[in-house]
């Protein structure tokens, strides 16, 4: 069995609601793509920083135990979240290391990292934080960012992919098919300007541009419907913000895939001003999209 396999999915742990809701949500996950669940806690002690600031040994013990405890109490959330008919291994690694330094160099052999927007201690950076917000913008495997632990249950709704046709907006639409077909539920697929000579032009010429984009929005999701006959694809060409559209279409949707780069209405999905709103607006859980370390 090789590494990527033996990781699986990688969630991040330190005990915060964020955290908690990562740990659930990422059981889910490995139970759809039936492959292991690894709950990771990064220990972070002074001697981590430069320049090394003397620590008493108890600083260490504490830190360590309580990292332990996180990681049981994950373990614990994300055995009740499992189906009672799906089985999944379920490993757990304590590192010594910053928390995002950690999770990066494991994406390189996972699946997918997951992570909560906001933790505690070490974890707990701004809205989004700092840890979430690096191991999207560096992993190299796809990223599912988890907000709170009051997930609205939509198991029956819809995956929703922003696409803007970059190489990138491509690994988001085969994430987000994928998504779909485990789960047995629709796709949409949005595409948006956000242009501003765009939604200043006339109804008739926007008739005509949107007939075009539709055309076009419809041959790039031919060869991934004919992959994908069980999942049934709506697709949206808006005249707005893409950011906007995303928060807004998120409502109906279990989920929110967006690519780490793109290119016109979606450019720069990877916490520029679009992912970045997203990410801060969507919440319901959003997977970045990211080149694997083998691609």
């Amino acid at each position: 069995m090789s590494d990527d396999q033996q990781r699986g999915i990688v969630v991040a742990v330190d005990g915060s609601p964020a955290s908690n809701a990562a740990a659930s949500w990422a059981a889910h996950e490995a139970a759809l793509r039936k492959v292991p669940l690894t709950v990771v806690h990064a220990v972070t002690t002074p001697t981590a920083t430069w320049p090394p600031v003397p620590y008493p040994e108890s600083l260490a013990v504490r830190l360590e135990d309580e990292g332990k405890k996180a990681i049981m109490h994950a373990i614990k959330l994300a055995e009740e979240a499992l189906p009672a008919d799906r089985k999944v291994t379920i490993n757990r690694e304590l590192v010594y290391s910053s928390p995002a330094l950690a999770l990066i160099k494991m994406s390189d052999d996972a699946e997918m990292i997951v992570v909560g927007t906001a933790g505690r201690g070490l974890l707990a950076r701004g809205v989004l934080g700092s840890v979430s917000a690096t191991v999207a913008r560096n992993a190299n495997c796809p990223v599912a960012v988890i907000h709170g632990d009051d997930l609205p249950d939509r198991r029956d709704a819809p995956v929703l992919v922003g696409i803007d046709g970059s190489p990138t907006s491509e690994l988001a639409t085969a994430i987000a098919f994928d998504e779909a077909s485990r789960r047995g539920v629709e796709l949409m697929a949005l595409h948006a300007w956000s242009d501003v000579t765009i939604s200043e032009l006339p109804e008739a010429d926007w008739s005509s541009l949107e007939e075009e984009a539709q055309r076009s929005l419809a041959e790039n999701l031919a060869g991934w419907q004919e992959r994908y006959p069980d999942v049934t694809v709506q697709r949206l060409v808006e005249r707005d913000s893409p950011a906007r559209q995303l928060a807004e279409k998120s409502e109906f949707a279990q989920l929110v895939v967006v690519g780490s780069h793109g290119r016109g209405g979606l450019t720069g999905m990877l916490l520029g001003s679009v992912s970045n709103a997203v990410l801060h607006s969507v919440r319901i859980p959003v997977i970045v999209a990211r080149p694997e370390a083998s691609a």
